[in-house]
């Protein structure tokens, strides 16, 4: 009962970090890649098999579980690649890093900051920095529209 139970929490596991990653990163498979039989339509079986591949690439063991570690690595992988992405769209003089200032270049603090300053006052209050917070917090949540 106990093994029984700690293989549906890993496969719970698995399905939800894959729910939650593909809607945190607001990207993942794409739909033809998920209707593995073509027919133009998604199964609960074919977001089943989508899920258990994902648990399978994870569990590098093959035991069937999810350990921290496992689970680590695979968020460690994910992070070295959008680094990696970060880097190639950031680095605009090719050396490899982010500096300070290809940082500023791409993101302007200051028009964060009048975004967030609704009322233009040029000053950011409590209730405006909830706001912000809660539309960001909306737009990774939501889901892709084609």
């Amino acid at each position: 009962m106990k093994r029984t139970a700690l293989t549906l929490s890993a496969a719970l596991a698995a399905f939800t970090v894959t729910a939650a990653d593909v809607s945190a990163r607001g990207q993942g498979p794409d739909f033809s890649t998920l209707d593995a039989d073509g027919n133009g339509v998604l199964t609960r079986e074919e977001m089943q098999a989508a899920a258990k591949a994902r648990f399978d690439r994870i569990d590098t063991d093959g035991n069937g579980q999810l350990s921290q570690a496992e689970l680590e690595a695979s968020g460690n992988a994910r992070a070295a690649q959008r680094a990696e992405r970060m880097i190639s769209r950031l680095d605009s003089n090719g050396d490899g890093q982010v500096s300070s200032a290809e940082l500023s270049e791409r993101r302007d603090a200051g028009r964060a900051f009048d975004r967030i300053d609704s009322d233009n006052s040029g000053t950011i209050t409590q209730a405006e920095f909830d706001a912000a917070r809660d539309t960001m917090r909306a737009r990774r949540n939501a889901p892709e529209t084609d």
